[in-house]
Protein backbone atom coordinates (compact mmCIF):
# COMPACT_ATOMS: atom_id res chain seq x y z
CA UNK A 1 0.00 0.00 0.00
CA UNK A 2 1.20 3.23 -0.57
CA UNK A 3 0.76 4.39 3.13
CA UNK A 4 3.81 2.27 3.73
CA UNK A 5 5.88 4.79 2.24
CA UNK A 6 4.95 7.89 4.44
CA UNK A 7 8.02 7.30 6.44
CA UNK A 8 10.02 7.39 3.32
CA UNK A 9 8.38 10.49 2.64
CA UNK A 10 9.20 12.09 5.60
CA UNK A 11 12.91 10.59 4.97
CA UNK A 12 13.14 12.72 1.83
CA UNK A 13 11.68 15.70 2.91
CA UNK A 14 13.84 16.14 6.09
CA UNK A 15 16.89 15.18 3.57
CA UNK A 16 15.79 17.92 1.07
CA UNK A 17 15.45 20.40 4.11
CA UNK A 18 18.47 19.91 5.39
CA UNK A 19 17.30 18.99 8.97
CA UNK A 20 19.14 16.03 10.92
CA UNK A 21 16.91 13.41 12.57
CA UNK A 22 17.06 14.51 16.09
CA UNK A 23 16.15 18.38 15.02
CA UNK A 24 13.24 17.12 13.01
CA UNK A 25 12.42 14.73 16.22
CA UNK A 26 12.75 18.01 18.65
CA UNK A 27 10.81 20.00 16.71
CA UNK A 28 8.24 17.28 16.14
CA UNK A 29 8.24 16.58 19.72
CA UNK A 30 8.82 12.71 19.53
CA UNK A 31 12.10 10.97 20.50
CA UNK A 32 14.87 10.40 17.83
CA UNK A 33 14.54 6.56 17.74
CA UNK A 34 10.26 6.91 17.58
CA UNK A 35 11.47 9.08 14.45
CA UNK A 36 14.22 6.33 13.17
CA UNK A 37 11.50 3.72 13.34
CA UNK A 38 8.88 6.01 11.47
CA UNK A 39 11.36 6.96 8.25
CA UNK A 40 11.90 2.98 8.05
CA UNK A 41 8.71 2.46 7.31
CA UNK A 42 8.07 0.29 10.68
CA UNK A 43 5.62 2.28 12.43
CA UNK A 44 2.71 3.38 10.82
CA UNK A 45 1.97 7.57 11.93
CA UNK A 46 -1.17 9.69 11.79
CA UNK A 47 -3.08 11.94 13.25
CA UNK A 48 -1.58 14.93 15.40
CA UNK A 49 1.78 12.92 14.55
CA UNK A 50 1.53 13.75 10.99
CA UNK A 51 0.25 16.80 11.38
CA UNK A 52 3.32 18.00 13.90
CA UNK A 53 5.97 16.58 11.31
CA UNK A 54 4.20 17.60 8.43
CA UNK A 55 4.53 21.16 10.32
CA UNK A 56 7.86 21.02 11.25
CA UNK A 57 9.02 19.99 7.43
CA UNK A 58 7.00 23.17 6.35
CA UNK A 59 4.68 20.54 3.74
CA UNK A 60 0.76 19.99 3.92
CA UNK A 61 0.28 16.19 5.49
CA UNK A 62 -1.06 14.45 2.27
CA UNK A 63 2.34 14.99 0.08
CA UNK A 64 3.65 12.57 3.28
CA UNK A 65 1.25 10.43 2.66
CA UNK A 66 0.00 10.29 -0.64
CA UNK A 67 3.58 10.93 -2.51
CA UNK A 68 3.47 10.68 -6.21
CA UNK A 69 0.68 10.56 -8.14
CA UNK A 70 -0.92 7.56 -9.35
CA UNK A 71 -0.61 8.88 -12.84
CA UNK A 72 3.16 9.15 -12.34
CA UNK A 73 3.38 5.59 -10.81
CA UNK A 74 1.18 4.20 -13.57
CA UNK A 75 3.50 5.84 -16.04
CA UNK A 76 6.77 4.87 -14.79
CA UNK A 77 5.35 1.12 -14.68
CA UNK A 78 4.69 1.37 -18.36
CA UNK A 79 7.99 2.82 -19.27
CA UNK A 80 9.39 0.12 -17.47
CA UNK A 81 7.56 -2.74 -19.12
CA UNK A 82 8.24 -0.64 -22.35
CA UNK A 83 12.20 -1.26 -21.76
CA UNK A 84 14.61 -3.20 -24.11
CA UNK A 85 17.26 -4.87 -22.52
CA UNK A 86 16.15 -3.77 -19.20
CA UNK A 87 14.50 -5.15 -15.83
CA UNK A 88 13.51 -2.66 -13.54
CA UNK A 89 12.73 -3.31 -9.97
CA UNK A 90 9.05 -2.88 -10.09
CA UNK A 91 8.84 -3.97 -6.54
CA UNK A 92 10.86 -0.72 -5.50
CA UNK A 93 8.84 1.53 -7.86
CA UNK A 94 6.76 3.75 -5.62
CA UNK A 95 9.37 3.79 -2.98
CA UNK A 96 11.63 5.30 -6.04
CA UNK A 97 9.00 7.51 -6.98
CA UNK A 98 8.25 8.85 -3.37
CA UNK A 99 12.25 9.36 -2.32
CA UNK A 100 12.62 11.19 -5.72
CA UNK A 101 9.65 12.78 -7.52
CA UNK A 102 11.63 15.05 -9.62
CA UNK A 103 13.83 11.98 -11.45
CA UNK A 104 10.28 9.99 -11.51
CA UNK A 105 8.81 13.01 -13.66
CA UNK A 106 11.97 13.16 -15.80
CA UNK A 107 11.47 9.55 -16.90
CA UNK A 108 7.99 9.57 -16.98
CA UNK A 109 8.10 12.63 -19.72
CA UNK A 110 10.80 11.22 -21.52
CA UNK A 111 8.72 8.34 -21.72
CA UNK A 112 5.56 10.00 -22.92
CA UNK A 113 8.15 12.03 -25.46
CA UNK A 114 9.50 8.50 -26.68
CA UNK A 115 5.82 6.96 -27.50
CA UNK A 116 4.62 10.11 -29.05
CA UNK A 117 7.60 10.44 -31.28
CA UNK A 118 7.24 6.81 -32.25
CA UNK A 119 3.07 7.46 -33.71
CA UNK A 120 4.78 10.70 -35.36
CA UNK A 121 7.22 7.90 -37.08
CA UNK A 122 4.00 6.11 -37.82
CA UNK A 123 2.30 8.67 -39.34
CA UNK A 124 5.19 9.98 -41.06
CA UNK A 125 6.58 6.65 -42.97
CA UNK A 126 2.28 6.12 -43.63
CA UNK A 127 2.17 9.68 -45.76
CA UNK A 128 5.68 9.44 -46.91
CA UNK A 129 5.04 5.87 -48.78
CA UNK A 130 1.39 5.81 -49.60
CA UNK A 131 0.16 9.78 -49.98
CA UNK A 132 -0.72 10.27 -53.27
CA UNK A 133 -0.27 13.97 -53.36
CA UNK A 134 3.19 14.02 -51.98
CA UNK A 135 4.18 11.35 -54.60
CA UNK A 136 3.50 13.95 -57.19
CA UNK A 137 4.86 16.60 -55.76
CA UNK A 138 8.42 14.77 -55.84
CA UNK A 139 7.73 13.80 -59.12
CA UNK A 140 7.40 17.04 -60.15
CA UNK A 141 10.65 18.37 -58.19
CA UNK A 142 12.57 15.50 -59.36
CA UNK A 143 11.69 15.86 -62.78
CA UNK A 144 11.76 19.65 -63.64
CA UNK A 145 15.66 19.29 -62.03
CA UNK A 146 16.14 16.28 -64.70
CA UNK A 147 15.40 18.57 -67.21
CA UNK A 148 17.70 21.52 -65.74
CA UNK A 149 20.48 19.03 -65.27
CA UNK A 150 20.24 17.99 -68.95
CA UNK A 151 20.07 21.78 -70.68
CA UNK A 152 23.03 22.23 -68.64
CA UNK A 153 25.16 19.33 -69.02
CA UNK A 154 24.51 20.43 -73.05
CA UNK A 155 25.45 24.23 -72.76
CA UNK A 156 28.12 22.76 -71.13
CA UNK A 157 29.69 20.66 -73.48
CA UNK A 158 32.63 22.10 -75.38
CA UNK A 159 31.62 22.70 -79.14
CA UNK A 160 30.14 25.58 -81.00
CA UNK A 161 26.34 26.15 -80.41
CA UNK A 162 24.44 29.14 -82.05
CA UNK A 163 23.04 32.09 -80.79
CA UNK A 164 19.57 31.21 -81.47
CA UNK A 165 20.07 27.44 -79.46
CA UNK A 166 21.78 29.30 -77.17
CA UNK A 167 18.94 31.31 -76.26
CA UNK A 168 16.29 28.57 -76.56
CA UNK A 169 18.48 26.45 -73.93
CA UNK A 170 18.85 29.65 -71.69
CA UNK A 171 15.37 30.32 -71.77
CA UNK A 172 14.37 26.71 -71.14
CA UNK A 173 16.52 27.07 -68.07
CA UNK A 174 14.53 30.01 -67.29
CA UNK A 175 11.83 28.54 -67.35
CA UNK A 176 12.47 25.09 -65.25
CA UNK A 177 13.85 26.76 -62.73
CA UNK A 178 10.96 29.58 -62.10
CA UNK A 179 8.71 25.60 -62.34
CA UNK A 180 11.25 24.02 -59.87
CA UNK A 181 11.41 27.16 -57.67
CA UNK A 182 7.60 26.48 -57.63
CA UNK A 183 7.17 23.05 -57.03
CA UNK A 184 9.65 22.99 -54.18
CA UNK A 185 7.44 26.06 -52.61
CA UNK A 186 4.45 23.93 -52.85
CA UNK A 187 6.00 20.69 -51.56
CA UNK A 188 7.37 22.33 -48.63
CA UNK A 189 3.85 24.23 -47.53
CA UNK A 190 2.36 20.82 -47.83
CA UNK A 191 5.13 19.54 -45.36
CA UNK A 192 4.66 22.17 -43.23
CA UNK A 193 1.96 21.28 -41.17
CA UNK A 194 1.84 22.05 -37.60
CA UNK A 195 0.03 21.13 -34.54
CA UNK A 196 -1.86 23.41 -34.48
CA UNK A 197 -3.29 23.74 -37.92
CA UNK A 198 -7.09 22.69 -38.30
CA UNK A 199 -7.04 22.21 -41.59
CA UNK A 200 -6.67 18.58 -42.95
CA UNK A 201 -3.90 18.87 -46.55
CA UNK A 202 -3.69 16.14 -49.07
CA UNK A 203 -6.71 14.05 -50.11
CA UNK A 204 -10.31 15.25 -50.20
CA UNK A 205 -10.83 12.25 -47.81
CA UNK A 206 -8.82 13.80 -45.17
CA UNK A 207 -10.65 17.43 -45.21
CA UNK A 208 -13.98 15.55 -44.97
CA UNK A 209 -12.44 13.19 -42.18
CA UNK A 210 -11.32 16.50 -40.44
CA UNK A 211 -14.64 18.17 -41.06
CA UNK A 212 -16.41 14.90 -39.14
CA UNK A 213 -14.02 14.97 -36.45
CA UNK A 214 -15.01 19.01 -35.55
CA UNK A 215 -18.39 17.99 -35.57
CA UNK A 216 -17.71 14.66 -33.23
CA UNK A 217 -18.93 12.23 -35.97
CA UNK A 218 -22.34 13.44 -35.11
CA UNK A 219 -24.96 15.33 -36.96
CA UNK A 220 -27.77 16.43 -35.62
CA UNK A 221 -29.13 17.60 -38.34
CA UNK A 222 -29.09 14.18 -39.55
CA UNK A 223 -31.65 12.94 -37.41
CA UNK A 224 -34.34 15.46 -38.47
CA UNK A 225 -33.79 14.83 -41.97
CA UNK A 226 -31.94 18.39 -42.40
CA UNK A 227 -29.25 19.10 -44.90
CA UNK A 228 -26.02 19.83 -43.13
CA UNK A 229 -23.92 22.79 -43.61
CA UNK A 230 -20.84 22.01 -45.35
CA UNK A 231 -19.49 25.61 -46.18
CA UNK A 232 -16.56 24.46 -43.57
CA UNK A 233 -15.63 22.71 -46.42
CA UNK A 234 -12.80 24.40 -48.70
CA UNK A 235 -12.27 22.25 -51.91
CA UNK A 236 -15.05 20.89 -54.19
CA UNK A 237 -14.29 17.63 -54.55
CA UNK A 238 -13.90 17.41 -50.58
CA UNK A 239 -17.71 18.55 -50.41
CA UNK A 240 -18.89 15.32 -53.05
CA UNK A 241 -17.30 12.87 -50.70
CA UNK A 242 -19.03 14.33 -47.46
CA UNK A 243 -22.00 14.19 -49.43
CA UNK A 244 -22.12 11.02 -50.26
CA UNK A 245 -21.58 9.90 -46.80
CA UNK A 246 -24.23 12.24 -45.18
CA UNK A 247 -26.54 10.90 -47.26
CA UNK A 248 -25.39 6.84 -46.15
CA UNK A 249 -25.45 8.35 -42.71
CA UNK A 250 -29.08 9.53 -43.10
CA UNK A 251 -30.22 6.49 -44.78
CA UNK A 252 -28.74 4.63 -41.80
CA UNK A 253 -30.51 6.90 -39.28
CA UNK A 254 -34.07 6.38 -40.85
CA UNK A 255 -33.62 3.03 -40.26
CA UNK A 256 -32.12 3.17 -36.83
CA UNK A 257 -34.30 6.07 -35.42
CA UNK A 258 -32.29 7.42 -32.12
CA UNK A 259 -34.25 7.54 -29.98
CA UNK A 260 -35.37 4.01 -30.18
CA UNK A 261 -31.39 3.05 -30.46
CA UNK A 262 -31.13 5.31 -27.08
CA UNK A 263 -33.61 2.81 -25.45
CA UNK A 264 -31.87 -0.36 -26.90
CA UNK A 265 -28.05 1.14 -25.47
CA UNK A 266 -29.51 1.85 -22.00
CA UNK A 267 -28.10 -1.07 -20.51
CA UNK A 268 -24.31 -0.55 -21.51
CA UNK A 269 -24.11 -3.67 -23.70
CA UNK A 270 -23.52 -3.43 -27.53
CA UNK A 271 -24.60 -6.05 -29.76
CA UNK A 272 -24.74 -5.25 -33.53
CA UNK A 273 -25.53 -8.74 -34.66
CA UNK A 274 -29.14 -8.42 -31.66
CA UNK A 275 -29.48 -4.59 -33.11
CA UNK A 276 -29.29 -5.96 -36.87
CA UNK A 277 -31.95 -8.72 -36.22
CA UNK A 278 -34.31 -6.58 -33.87
CA UNK A 279 -34.14 -3.59 -36.64
CA UNK A 280 -34.42 -6.11 -39.40
CA UNK A 281 -31.37 -4.64 -41.25
CA UNK A 282 -28.20 -5.76 -42.78
CA UNK A 283 -24.89 -5.85 -40.07
CA UNK A 284 -23.16 -2.73 -41.99
CA UNK A 285 -25.68 -0.51 -41.61
CA UNK A 286 -25.35 -1.06 -37.79
CA UNK A 287 -21.78 -0.89 -37.57
CA UNK A 288 -21.88 2.46 -39.32
CA UNK A 289 -24.55 4.07 -37.48
CA UNK A 290 -23.01 3.35 -33.78
CA UNK A 291 -20.00 5.00 -35.12
CA UNK A 292 -21.78 8.44 -35.65
CA UNK A 293 -23.75 8.45 -32.68
CA UNK A 294 -23.45 10.76 -29.38
CA UNK A 295 -20.97 10.05 -27.60
CA UNK A 296 -22.59 9.67 -24.03
CA UNK A 297 -25.24 6.95 -25.77
CA UNK A 298 -22.56 4.29 -25.79
CA UNK A 299 -20.15 3.06 -22.81
CA UNK A 300 -16.98 3.79 -24.35
CA UNK A 301 -15.99 5.76 -27.84
CA UNK A 302 -15.98 3.49 -31.19
CA UNK A 303 -13.69 4.04 -34.44
CA UNK A 304 -14.67 2.73 -37.77
CA UNK A 305 -12.57 2.05 -40.91
CA UNK A 306 -14.58 0.90 -44.29
CA UNK A 307 -12.37 0.03 -46.81
CA UNK A 308 -12.70 -1.02 -50.55
CA UNK A 309 -11.93 -4.40 -51.96
CA UNK A 310 -8.52 -3.20 -53.00
CA UNK A 311 -7.77 -2.25 -48.96
CA UNK A 312 -8.04 0.99 -49.52
CA UNK A 313 -9.56 3.57 -46.48
CA UNK A 314 -12.96 5.39 -47.92
CA UNK A 315 -13.57 6.34 -44.10
CA UNK A 316 -11.76 6.59 -40.84
CA UNK A 317 -13.05 7.52 -37.72
CA UNK A 318 -10.01 6.79 -34.96
CA UNK A 319 -10.56 5.23 -31.17
CA UNK A 320 -8.23 5.78 -28.49
CA UNK A 321 -4.87 3.83 -28.90
CA UNK A 322 -6.50 2.48 -32.45
CA UNK A 323 -4.14 2.75 -35.38
CA UNK A 324 -4.25 2.32 -39.10
CA UNK A 325 -2.33 3.48 -41.75
CA UNK A 326 -5.07 6.11 -43.60
CA UNK A 327 -2.86 5.61 -46.92
CA UNK A 328 -2.84 2.08 -47.16
CA UNK A 329 -0.04 -0.88 -45.93
CA UNK A 330 -1.84 -1.40 -43.36
CA UNK A 331 -1.98 -4.98 -41.68
CA UNK A 332 -3.88 -7.40 -43.64
CA UNK A 333 -4.73 -9.13 -40.76
CA UNK A 334 -6.94 -6.52 -39.16
CA UNK A 335 -10.60 -8.11 -39.41
CA UNK A 336 -11.93 -5.37 -41.75
CA UNK A 337 -9.47 -6.53 -44.54
CA UNK A 338 -10.27 -10.63 -43.66
CA UNK A 339 -13.92 -10.16 -44.14
CA UNK A 340 -13.47 -9.18 -47.80
CA UNK A 341 -12.08 -13.36 -48.06
CA UNK A 342 -15.44 -14.06 -46.64
CA UNK A 343 -18.62 -11.54 -47.73
CA UNK A 344 -21.91 -11.59 -45.91
CA UNK A 345 -20.10 -13.38 -42.95
CA UNK A 346 -19.99 -11.39 -39.93
CA UNK A 347 -16.57 -11.51 -38.20
CA UNK A 348 -16.02 -10.61 -34.50
CA UNK A 349 -12.71 -10.60 -33.44
CA UNK A 350 -10.57 -9.62 -30.39
CA UNK A 351 -7.35 -7.78 -31.74
CA UNK A 352 -4.36 -7.05 -29.74
CA UNK A 353 -2.67 -4.53 -31.46
CA UNK A 354 1.20 -4.99 -30.96
CA UNK A 355 2.91 -1.83 -30.37
CA UNK A 356 5.67 0.15 -27.13
CA UNK A 357 2.28 0.12 -25.53
CA UNK A 358 -0.18 -3.07 -26.72
CA UNK A 359 -3.73 -2.22 -27.08
CA UNK A 360 -6.64 -4.59 -26.92
CA UNK A 361 -10.28 -3.86 -29.30
CA UNK A 362 -13.17 -5.78 -29.69
CA UNK A 363 -13.86 -6.03 -33.48
CA UNK A 364 -16.98 -6.54 -35.29
CA UNK A 365 -16.95 -6.65 -39.29
CA UNK A 366 -18.66 -7.69 -42.61
CA UNK A 367 -17.76 -6.96 -46.44
CA UNK A 368 -20.87 -6.58 -48.47
CA UNK A 369 -21.61 -6.40 -52.41
CA UNK A 370 -22.61 -2.93 -53.36
CA UNK A 371 -26.07 -2.54 -55.43
CA UNK A 372 -26.00 -4.15 -59.03
CA UNK A 373 -26.20 -1.04 -62.22
CA UNK A 374 -26.69 -3.62 -64.60
CA UNK A 375 -26.42 -7.56 -65.40
CA UNK A 376 -23.69 -9.78 -65.61
CA UNK A 377 -21.91 -6.92 -63.60
CA UNK A 378 -18.70 -8.48 -61.10
CA UNK A 379 -19.93 -7.59 -58.01
CA UNK A 380 -17.87 -4.31 -55.91
CA UNK A 381 -17.50 -5.50 -52.23
CA UNK A 382 -16.78 -2.67 -49.28
CA UNK A 383 -16.16 -3.93 -45.93
CA UNK A 384 -16.64 -1.88 -42.40
CA UNK A 385 -15.33 -2.74 -38.72
CA UNK A 386 -15.91 -1.26 -35.68
CA UNK A 387 -13.61 -0.75 -33.27
CA UNK A 388 -13.85 -0.83 -29.17
CA UNK A 389 -11.53 -1.28 -26.44
CA UNK A 390 -11.79 -4.54 -24.95
CA UNK A 391 -13.03 -4.54 -21.70
CA UNK A 392 -10.44 -4.74 -19.10
CA UNK A 393 -11.42 -8.10 -17.04
CA UNK A 394 -12.41 -9.15 -19.92
CA UNK A 395 -10.74 -13.37 -20.48
CA UNK A 396 -7.36 -13.31 -21.19
CA UNK A 397 -7.60 -16.59 -22.53
CA UNK A 398 -9.86 -15.65 -25.26
CA UNK A 399 -7.99 -16.22 -28.75
CA UNK A 400 -6.50 -13.06 -29.77
CA UNK A 401 -5.34 -12.05 -33.20
CA UNK A 402 -2.20 -10.22 -33.04
CA UNK A 403 -2.00 -7.39 -35.51
CA UNK A 404 0.31 -4.57 -36.17
CA UNK A 405 -0.20 -1.30 -38.02
CA UNK A 406 2.17 -1.65 -41.08
CA UNK A 407 5.15 -3.87 -41.64
CA UNK A 408 7.21 -1.50 -41.38
CA UNK A 409 6.70 -0.60 -37.59
CA UNK A 410 5.60 -3.51 -36.73
CA UNK A 411 7.82 -5.85 -33.90
CA UNK A 412 6.53 -9.18 -34.79
CA UNK A 413 9.35 -10.79 -36.63
CA UNK A 414 7.39 -14.00 -37.70
CA UNK A 415 4.44 -13.04 -38.75
CA UNK A 416 3.58 -14.49 -42.56
CA UNK A 417 1.72 -11.92 -43.49
CA UNK A 418 4.89 -9.50 -42.92
CA UNK A 419 5.98 -7.49 -46.72
CA UNK A 420 9.06 -6.50 -45.55
CA UNK A 421 11.51 -5.94 -42.64
CA UNK A 422 11.28 -3.15 -40.04
CA UNK A 423 12.50 -0.08 -40.02
CA UNK A 424 12.67 -0.05 -36.15
CA UNK A 425 15.46 -1.87 -36.14
CA UNK A 426 15.99 -2.61 -32.26
CA UNK A 427 12.13 -3.20 -31.99
CA UNK A 428 10.10 -2.23 -29.25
Amino acid sequence: MRDTLTGSRIRERRQIAGLRQAELARRAGISASYLNLIEHNRRRIGGKVLIDIAAALSVEPSLLTQGIEATLIAALREAAEDAVGQSAELDALEEFAGRFPGWAGVLAQMHRRVVSLERTVEALSDRLTHDPQLAASMHEVLSTAAAIRSTAAILAEPGEITDEWRNRFHKNLNQDAERLAESSKALLSFLDTTEDQGEARGMPLDEVETFFAEHGFHFPEIETAQEVDLEEINSGAARTVAQRILKTCATDARLLPLDQLQAELEGGVVDPLALSATYSVDLATVLRRLAVLPEDMLPKPVGLVICDASGTVLFYKPAPGFALPRHGDGCPLWPVFTALNRPLVPLRRRVLQLGRVSAAFECFAIAWPLAAQRFDADPTYHSVMLVMPADADADERQDRAEVGVSCRICPKPDCVSRREPSILSEGF
